[in-house]
């Protein structure tokens, strides 16, 4: 059954009364114990080294947009990464400056490097400055290696932004160098396709087949034209005599009438109807037409067999003979011509038919061409500021780190230091008696209280007995008591003169 915690206090201060030299010598042991402690604990040294951000000079806004100044972005983890790096630790664990001239061993060197690395810390510190500490238990190997390791972190930061800067310069150089190599081959490719391929464009080939098809539309109509031509001029050669019978023909007469009316006609332009000469035309018209009607009533045997008439050619038919030879020649010479237009459309549909199977692949020799080209100038554009770059990191431009504050000589442990450990075991030892009682109290299981009872095993309790000491305890626990002060006394005198001890170096 536990003891009620209202009745704690009460039963701790009867239990320290009565066992009072238990007590003391807790006490004491706990105080000593915690003081002792405090020689013994391992005081940790610290030294910093604060670092400087500098990316403000004047040469990043002189040079925006034609340079790219190398940045490290989150500088805290960064540092801490960079020094926490095998290759600083390990220059570190071997410098004889910090731990001797004499080489160690492959275990010792693991040693070394660990202690190197569980020491070092990287803090921020406002946004241009972040300090790298380092711990140990000797002021003097703290504050070398903390300086050091900011030495170090210089260093390493410079040569990284000259190494990064280079290998930048170095990687776009080589992209840019085979990127010339392929545009070269491209070009050379795009010569001898159109070396070897004459056939010119869409354009000019469909402006070409356009002309052709023009000329050939204009031949067949002049074609139609001299068929037609030819075709009237036979069916007029038909209705024509090839010969002529002057005098006995129809046609004989026809002349001769066209012609004694046409004197007839510059006559009466100039004379009378009463002139001689008018009057005998006349009656030489009548004469013939007289002699015309009688021979159109004859058959047509007889009028070509009459007498007293000789055969002559008929011009008007060797007048429609020379015309239809000459509609003849033109229409032979444009069917000529049509053909050859159709020979030369015939052709120029083959060249299309080529170009398009050209087109392809010109397409595709000018499209790789086109990208490399656009690559090409980029990449030559980002050369050069990547030269740039690298001369202003070579020259410490851009970004840079300095030392903004060197590593001070620690003169003062960090942690717990002595006297928190003298206070302390003060504080603890008075503490512990009564933790210890009230502890073992709530494991007791004897009843001290009638709380126990009632809330136990339900019972009321009528009565509790006070515990009654004679005259003899109480003078034996009066002189107890007046040596556990005289004790304690001397312990708090004995501890307060080994803290001084401490403090003034004695010890």
């Amino acid at each position: 059954m536990a003891l009620p915690l209202s009745h704690i206090p009460a039963e701790v201060f009867r239990e320290i009364r009565k066992h009072k030299w238990i007590s003391f010598f807790t006490f004491a042991l706990v105080s000593f114990l915690v003081l002792g402690a405090g020689f013994v604990w391992p005081y940790q040294y610290r030294a910093e080294v604060v670092i400087y951000v500098d990316d403000s000079n004047i040469i990043r806004p002189l040079m925006e947009g034609r340079a790219v100044t190398t940045e490290i972005s989150e500088r805290t983890s960064t540092a801490r990464e960079l020094l926490q790096s095998r290759q600083i630790l390990q220059e570190l664990a071997t410098d004889p400056e910090l731990f001797g001239s004499a080489q160690p061993d492959q275990q010792e060197l693991e040693e070394r490097i660990t202690r190197l690395r569980d020491g070092l810390s990287v803090h921020p510190r406002g946004e241009s400055y972040f300090g790298i500490r380092y711990a140990s238990t000797s002021q003097l190997d703290a504050f070398r290696i903390a300086q050091r390791l900011g030495q170090q972190f210089i260093e390493q930061s410079r040569d990284r932004k000259r190494a990064e800067s280079r290998n930048a310069y170095d990687f776009i150089d080589k992209q840019v160098k085979g990127y010339e190599a392929q545009l070269n081959t491209v070009e050379q490719r795009m010569k001898e396709f159109l070396s070897e391929n004459k056939e010119g464009t869409e354009e000019e080939a469909n402006a070409r087949m356009a002309e052709l098809r023009t000329k050939l539309e204009l031949a067949e109509l002049d074609k139609r034209e001299l068929e037609t031509r030819v075709s009237s001029l036979m069916n007029q050669m038909q209705g024509v005599r090839p010969t002529l019978s002057q005098g006995q023909t129809e046609d004989a007469y026809r002349e001769r009438i066209k012609s004694l009316e046409e004197r007839l006609d510059q006559l009466r332009l100039q004379y009378h109807d009463t002139y001689p000469d008018i009057v005998i035309t006349r009656e030489q018209l009548a004469e013939l037409r007289k002699q015309r009607a009688n021979a159109t009533a004859e058959s047509d045997s007889a009028s070509r067999q009459q007498s007293g008439g000789d055969a002559i050619p008929n011009p008007v038919y060797q007048e429609l003979g020379v015309s239809l030879s000459n509609a003849r020649a033109n229409l032979a010479s444009v069917e000529t011509r049509i053909r050859s237009l159709q020979e030369l459309l015939v052709n120029q549909e083959q060249r299309m038919v080529r170009i398009q199977a050209n087109k392809a692949e010109f397409s595709e020799i000018t499209r790789d061409m086109e990208v490399n080209k656009d690559i090409y100038d980029d990449l030559l554009k980002r050369r050069e500021k990547a030269r740039v770059s690298m001369h202003l990191d070579v020259e410490g431009q851009g970004m840079n780190f300095r030392i903004a504050e060197a590593a001070q000589y620690p003169t003062s442990p960090n942690g717990p230091q002595f006297q928190m450990f003298a206070f302390a075991g003060l504080f603890l030892g008075a503490l512990a008696p009564f933790g210890a009682l009230a502890g073992l109290l709530q494991l007791d299981p004897r009843v001290r209280a009638k709380e126990q009872l009632e809330d136990g095993i339900g019972l009321p309790v009528l009565v509790d007995i006070p515990a009654v000491r004679t005259p003899y305890e109480k003078r034996s626990s009066r002189r107890q008591t007046l040596f556990i002060f005289i004790f304690v006394f001397t312990v708090l005198a004995g501890y307060v003169g080994i803290v001084v001890a401490e403090h003034m170096g004695v010890l």
